[in-house]
């Protein structure tokens, strides 16, 4: 149907009961964990294998959260021992836990267009269905 998104479908497997965030997560990691998790839960599209996808999802969410902190309270420069005004180191670690976080939000389903790709629709085509597999 044009214009309608197909809906998630839970998976084989798929965990009803999610654990709470592991102890060793930072507190931004652990934040980000119990925002994301409900949805998961509700989903079931995680199973027990996607969990440390789900860990390292987070801790570079929250990595991004206090490296933008870090920012926020020490200012977007530095001054190196030569007297050179120079870009934070922060922003090089903030820009990679992004790439990554966003890299594991899609891989995760996370992001609507991941979200849209995993559900396949009652309409597709299954050019295999004759066989006898």
């Amino acid at each position: 149907m044009r214009g309608r998104k197909p809906e998630l479908k839970a998976i084989d497997g798929g965990l009803a009961r999610l654990p709470p965030a592991p102890s060793w997560l930072p507190a931004e990691a652990k934040a980000e964990w119990r925002r994301v998790v409900p949805g998961l839960r509700a989903r079931k599209t995680l199973t027990r294998e996607d969990l440390p996808m789900l860990e390292a999802y987070c801790l570079a969410a929250g990595t991004v959260r206090r490296m933008q902190a870090t920012l926020a309270s020490e200012g977007d420069t530095i001054t190196s021992a030569k007297g050179e005004v120079r870009r934070h180191p922060a922003f090089q670690t903030m820009f990679q836990a992004l790439t990554e976080s966003r890299r594991l939000a899609a891989e995760l389903g996370l992001t609507p267009a991941s979200r849209n790709k995993a559900a396949p629709t009652e309409n597709d085509d299954d050019d295999l269905s004759g066989l006898d597999l």
